[in-house]
């Protein structure tokens, strides 16, 4: 019996399967400007939290 792994998110299933069989190419030609503006995003507000967020909240004294 396998689990179910938690971190799979429903929306790039279908992108990885394109991936595994097309490439990167056909995973640009099949996503496109959809797929750029997740990935474009995901980065955004990832570096927002570890670069801005976190260091700000030091320097205030709320965490640590």
């Amino acid at each position: 019996m396998r689990l179910n792994n938690p971190f799979k998110i429903k929306f790039l299933s279908k992108y990885i399967a394109i991936y595994k069989q097309n490439g990167f190419k056909g995973l640009i030609k099949e996503g496109g400007w959809k797929l750029l503006f997740f990935f474009f995003m995901y980065y955004l507000i990832r570096d927002s939290i570890l670069y801005i967020l976190i260091p700000y909240l030091v320097v205030k004294g709320i965490i640590f």
